[in-house]
């Protein structure tokens, strides 16, 4: 079982940078942990992944925070992190940390999220 604890949000002028943090934690001898991800959601909007790595280390960003946001792991920590820079008023949202489980789908060997933290808020204002 994975658990999954997010730290970090607050509130910040825009032009501001917040860091979020998230550990991961799992009971159990099974672990197929594959990629994990920071996505947020507005209210009223459905949840949009901000930045995805893999456990190799490779990093995916969305178009709206190319640039601007860093994410990165520490496995040793079992620590994922977002560093979020040049914040702006639309960047004020729940962020929610995320981990990919291995499973098979039709026969092939798929990464999907399964396991989510409660969020964590970030607010900015101008």
């Amino acid at each position: 079982q994975v658990q999954l604890m997010e730290s970090g949000g607050g509130s910040v002028q825009a032009g501001g940078s917040l860091k979020l943090s998230c550990v991961r934690s799992v009971t159990g001898s099974t672990d197929n942990r594959c990629d994990m991800a920071w996505h947020r959601q507005a209210p009223g909007q459905e949840r949009e992944v901000v930045s995805s790595i893999s456990i190799d280390g490779t990093t995916r960003y969305s178009d709206s925070v190319k640039g601007r946001f860093t994410i990165s792991q520490d496995n040793k920590k079992n620590t994922l992190y977002l560093q979020m820079n040049s914040l702006n008023k639309v960047d004020t949202v729940v962020y929610y940390c995320a981990s990919g489980s291995l499973v098979v789908v039709a026969g092939n060997l798929e990464c999907h999220y399964r396991d989510w933290g409660h969020g964590t808020q970030v607010t900015v204002s101008s």
